[in-house]
């Protein structure tokens, strides 16, 4: 589904991602971990044209997306939740939701959408700002879902949540697999990743230094931890 080579995206004179490789199969989650400031937002960044990369390839279901605008890349199957949500406050649940509609969805309509997200349906009404911070992020996953896409791209989701909401989230994230939806969660909550994960990468300094299956992942977790992912 996504294939990811070479991957060179800069801010100004800052060399942030030096050469990175990730792959997501069909219907699979791969989960990027890594500490603060190693280039893990900047990958699905550029993965969705919002940064551009000034060498590599991003493939996307036999397609080279890499410099292609974000609109062209959302067309193109993929649908990304930001870190720190970005819904619109002033907007009610279902308008958030509708906004992101480009043609009526056959895979995740409106109805499905709430009957994925109970609290969203019961709260429909309701503006962006008076919903909870776990609302919050269940609203900027439907607004995601409404444009069926074939690939998500998932950045912090759990940043801030109650450890109950993410358990909640790796529930969605899970069914959204078996629904054939493939995903990239980027995350530094590595309880997260280990519930959903399939394939885990770490990054450290802009580059991806390591790679396992989840099995072989969970087997090695201390040493990992130790060499790239402690304080």
């Amino acid at each position: 589904m996504l294939e990811v080579r070479q991957l060179q995206t800069f801010y100004g004179p800052s060399h942030v991602l030096q050469g990175v490789d990730l792959e997501v199969k069909d219907g699979q989650i791969a989960a990027v971990l890594g500490r603060n400031g190693v280039g893990k937002t900047t990958t699905v960044r550029s993965i969705m044209g919002l940064v551009p990369p000034r060498s590599g390839e991003v493939w996307i279901g036999g397609r080279n997306f890499a410099g292609e605008q974000p609109h062209v890349i959302a067309r193109g199957g993929v649908a990304y939740v930001p870190e720190g949500r970005m819904i619109f406050a002033d907007l009610t649940v279902i308008e958030n939701i509708k906004v992101a509609e480009r043609r009526p969805a056959k895979d995740w309509p409106l109805d499905r959408l709430l009957e994925l997200f109970p609290s969203l349906a019961n709260r429909r009404m309701h503006k962006g700002s008076q919903l909870s911070g776990g609302e919050q992020q269940m609203l900027a996953v439907a607004r995601a879902l409404v444009t069926d896409p074939a690939l998500m791209l998932f950045d912090e989701p759990s940043q801030g949540l109650a450890p109950l909401v993410v358990r909640e989230l790796a529930g969605v994230i899970q069914r959204l697999r078996d629904e054939g939806v493939s995903v990239l969660l980027v995350e530094q909550n590595l309880k997260l990743a280990e519930v959903v994960a399939d394939e885990v990468y770490v990054m450290v300094k802009g580059r991806m230094v390591y790679q396992a299956p989840i099995a072989r992942f969970k087997a090695e977790e201390e040493d990992v931890k130790a060499r790239y992912l402690a304080l």
